[in-house]
Parts: structure tokens; C-alpha cells; sequence
């Protein structure tokens, strides 16, 4: 087996782990900083809106231009006045846009631009788009964010529990505060492809706080009948049992992303590659980021609020204090009430009776031989 196969292993069986939930204020104060950091950037900033949400026109260049991108987007905004975003096409030409401008300033803006780049008018092609359009898509997106929370609230309280549901709805505002930050500090254009990026990972962020939450629930199905671990401690270790798993899937969700990002939209130059790219590569880090550190130390700090819990917890403690005044381990052993006979140094893969009984024991005081 791997090493990385072996650890996912032990994390499993709870031989190691990190104490995620009992350093939650670490994670917490991390999260409020970088949220803090987000929503400064995106109130001193602001979104740079791409031209589907402005309005503008867009000009198409013929092929194989000789004119550099740096020239090109120069005669652009001298012709227009306006901030100009210039891309260079693997054909040669190059895509000027435009934002804020109506139909006569188009075509005044296009004969300027065949002049300085020496070429005819009517090989540029101009392209304009209203901003209306873009004010339907921005709201279509609002809605179907606020349907997809909607739903996601509701399910989560149907399946797990409302505070299970809770953190999760935190988890997801968390990773679209950040990504829409990270825009707002970075430049990058907002394009309809970022409400794409950021739609599709609220559902990888979602399904990763998932897994987690589903082994938890299985964990703590009839918690209150043992008394060796409390809520915080179960919950810890069913972050670390799919911790491996959720490290694998982000890796192998962020390679193919940061190709498009770094490779092709910042080595080979391909800028529309940056809009849906950025938003998918933050947003798959965030989300795995706030599964683990967020989602889950939440949940075990709603859960050890209830009465139950405190009375758990408090008979945990006593239990234990007792065991450590008498000289034994502070890991006390359970009795078979708690376990049957499952060994002291178990993994509690799921607290509660248990299906089979264990072996050991059997046939104890019953001499060898055949059975009479």
C-alpha cells in the first residue's frame, strides 16, 4: 500500500489525526480575516464588469494584424475615451472591446480604428451589445442562487439536521465571499462564464461538506448511550476519515482548472480562459477549505450547545477524571454496555450497539478438546 494509502487508512481507523474542532478558533479567525480581506477589496474595487453586463460594442480585426496588443488597445481608448480590453485571436486578429457606448459612437470609433491600424472599415467587424441583456442574465443568476441556497437549506434540514443545514449555508456564503473578492483584488472581467464558474462550485463545495456530514451522522446515531466520546471528538473524527478523500478530489479538481488558468490563460495568453477559470480554481479551495474547517467545527458547535450534549459531556468528563484519580489510562475503557466487546483501542466507526458480537471470549472456560 501507499504511503498516502496508508495514512488514509490510519486517519480512517482513528490510529492518527488533527484536532480540527478542538483549534476552531484558529480556523474561524482565518476565515473572518480572508472575508474580511474579500469584501474590502470588493467595496474599494469593485467588480470590473465585462461588456454582456455594461453594454458596449466589440470589434473584430481582420487576420495576421502586425499591430501589437499594446498598440491596438492605445488607438482603442483614444478612439472611444473609454477603457479598452484587447485579445489577440490564434488566427492573427484581434478582439477589441468597448463598454459604454451607443450605436454612432460605434461606427465613428470603428472608422478611427481602420485608420490608425491601417486598414478598411469594413474588414472590422463591430458587434454591439446592450445592457439589458446583461441586467437579465445578473438577475437570472441572483435568482437561481438564491433557489439553489433555498433548496439546499431545505434538503440538508430534511436529511441530516437544521444545523447541519446551518453551517453548510455558512460554508457556501463563505466561498462566494471569498471568489467574488479574489475578482474584485485580481481585475479579472466578469463575465457570464464566472456566474457559470461560481454556480458550479457551490455544488462541489456542497457535496464535499456532504460526505462529511454523512459520516457524522452515522457516528453519532445513539450517541447518548455511551459515555466515551463526546459530540466534538466523534465530529473530529469523521473529518479526519475523509480527509484524505477530500484532499485526492480537490487535487484532482484544481489540476485541470489551474492548466486553464495558468497555462493557457497566463502562458499562452488565451484571456478568455481567466473569467470561468479563476472563479472555479478559488472556489474549489475555498470549498474544500470550508468542508473541513468551517462546516463541520460549527456543527459540533451548535450540537455541544443542546442540553443533551452538555450532559454528555459533563458524564464523559467525570468518567474520565475518575479513571485518571485511580492511576488508569485517561482513555478509559468502556464497559459492555457501552461497546459489547469491542476492543479498548477501537475506532468508533459507529457509536451505538453493535451488529456482531466480537469473538474474543469465546469458549472461555470451556477445556479444548471436542465438544461433549
Amino acid at each position: 500500500m501507499s504511503k498516502l494509502g496508508n495514512l488514509g487508512a490510519r486517519l480512517h481507523h482513528g490510529e492518527v489525526g488533527y484536532d480540527f474542532v478542538k483549534n476552531r478558533k484558529i480556523w474561524y479567525g482565518i476565515s473572518i480575516l480572508i472575508t474580511i480581506t474579500a469584501i474590502v477589496g470588493l467595496a474599494v474595487r469593485g467588480l470590473h464588469m465585462g461588456i454582456e453586463f455594461q453594454g458596449g460594442a466589440v470589434f473584430t480585426t481582420p487576420k495576421n494584424m502586425s499591430v501589437s496588443v499594446a498598440a491596438a488597445e492605445e488607438y482603442a481608448e483614444d478612439a472611444s475615451g473609454h477603457d479598452a480590453i484587447v485579445q489577440k485571436l490564434g488566427d492573427g486578429s484581434m478582439r477589441i472591446q468597448v463598454a459604454g457606448i451607443d450605436t454612432n459612437t460605434s461606427d465613428r470609433i470603428k472608422d478611427t480604428l481602420a485608420e490608425d491600424l491601417k486598414v478598411d472599415a469594413e474588414q472590422i467587424n463591430a458587434e454591439l451589445v446592450g445592457p439589458s441583456w446583461g441586467e437579465q442574465i445578473a438577475s437570472k443568476a441572483w435568482q437561481g442562487l438564491g433557489i439553489f441556497l433555498i433548496l439546499v437549506v431545505i434538503y440538508l434540514a430534511i436529511a441530516f439536521e437544521w444545523r447541519m443545514a446551518l453551517a453548510a449555508f455558512v460554508a457556501l456564503i463563505h466561498d462566494i465571499t471569498i471568489t467574488v473578492g479574489i475578482y474584485a483584488l485580481v481585475g479579472f472581467e466578469v463575465t457570464p462564464g464566472t456566474v457559470i464558474g461560481l454556480l458550479t462550485i457551490l455544488g462541489y463545495s456542497l457535496y464535499d461538506t456532504v460526505v462529511v456530514f454523512d459520516s457524522l451522522k452515522e457516528q453519532t446515531r445513539d450517541i447518548t448511550k455511551q459515555t466515551r466520546w463526546t459530540y466534538s471528538e466523534i465530529a473530529n473524527r469523521s473529518i479526519n476519515s475523509t480527509l484524505v478523500r477530500s484532499v485526492n478530489t480537490t487535487v484532482v479538481a484544481l489540476l485541470p482548472v489551474g492548466g486553464l488558468l495558468f497555462i493557457g490563460g497566463g502562458v499562452l495568453g488565451a484571456g478568455m480562459l481567466n473569467d470561468i477559470s479563476l472563479s472555479l480554481f478559488v472556489g474549489l479551495a475555498a470549498g474544500a477549505y470550508s468542508s473541513i474547517f468551517i462546516a463541520t467545527p460549527l456543527v459540533a458547535d451548535l450540537k455541544e450547545r443542546e442540553p443533551a450534549m452538555k450532559s454528555l459531556k459533563k458524564r464523559i468528563l467525570a468518567k474520565r477524571a475518575q479513571a485518571a484519580a485511580a492511576g488508569e489510562s485517561e482513555d478509559i475503557p468502556v464497559s459492555d454496555e457501552d461497546y459489547g466487546d469491542e476492543p479498548e483501542d477501537a475506532a468508533p466507526a459507529v457509536v451505538g450497539p453493535r451488529n456482531q458480537p466480537s469473538s474474543r471470549g469465546r469458549g472461555r472456560g470451556r477445556p479444548s478438546g471436542k465438544r461433549r
